[in-house]
């Protein structure tokens, strides 16, 4: 999806981001990572007030993303939020956020997330009556879901929420989810041996050698017998 975002130096400067990504085994599956803001930021839902906060996935799906949000401590969940995988052309090596333009006065509104060397991150989904409001004000199209998704935020009502794309002129259109190499499996074609339509290089023509030298031998013996045959009258 082409978003317009606002570039990650402007977003730095009006927030004021300093990230924090380990890079443990388990870390690298939820891909944990500590963000500080200087200022308000504004996710799904809710707007964090300014201060560190642990981003970690609860949940990894092909169509969908969850996202924990904890507070300092890394104990205290402060905000469930979906997101759809968004792709970019090359990973680096920093954590990446981006932000949406929003109007003045307002938090930055937190759209984008990708953690270091992956090439797939996290685009937020907003509550529809939100996600119209950002369309219009940034001319992008926002994924969202039914606002009471958000009003208690649950897991198992974030797998099978329906996710739609409004546009900035507030139209809904569904959102086609394409799987990333990772979730596509190959197909498995078994290739079957041909037939054989001559012998093998191996196979020897002494057995036809030997026959044909019998047969020569049969047949000089009975010219031999005929011609005796004919001496004797």
């Amino acid at each position: 999806m082409k978003n317009k975002l606002v570039p990650l130096a402007l977003s730095l400067a009006f927030v004021g981001i300093t990230a924090v990504s380990s890079a443990s085994a388990q870390t690298n599956l939820n891909q944990r990572t500590v963000l500080t803001f200087s200022q308000p930021v504004e996710v799904p839902g809710k707007v964090l007030p300014a201060g560190t906060y642990t981003f970690e996935l609860n949940d990894s799906m092909a169509n969908r993303h969850i996202v924990q949000i904890f507070d300092a401590a890394g104990t205290k969940i402060v905000a469930l939020v979906l997101a759809v995988p968004s792709r970019r052309p090359v990973a680096t090596g920093e954590t990446v956020v981006s932000f949406a333009e929003v109007a003045a006065g307002q938090p930055q509104a937190l759209r984008l997330w990708y953690y270091p060397g992956q090439t797939v991150g996290r685009e937020m989904v907003y509550p529809k009556a939100r996600a119209q409001q950002l369309a219009v004000t940034a001319n992008v199209t926002v994924p969202a879901v039914d606002d009471s998704v958000y009003a208690d935020a649950k897991v198992d009502e974030m797998k099978t929420a329906e996710v739609v794309a409004i546009t900035p002129q507030r139209t809904e259109t569904p959102i086609v989810f394409q799987p990333t190499p990772v979730e596509s499996a190959p197909r498995t074609v078994a290739t079957l041996p041909a037939q054989r339509e001559a012998l093998p290089d191996t196979a020897s023509a002494l057995p036809l050698i030997v026959l044909f030298g019998f047969a020569t031998l049969a047949f000089g013996l009975t010219l031999r017998r005929l011609s005796t045959n004919r001496s004797a009258r």
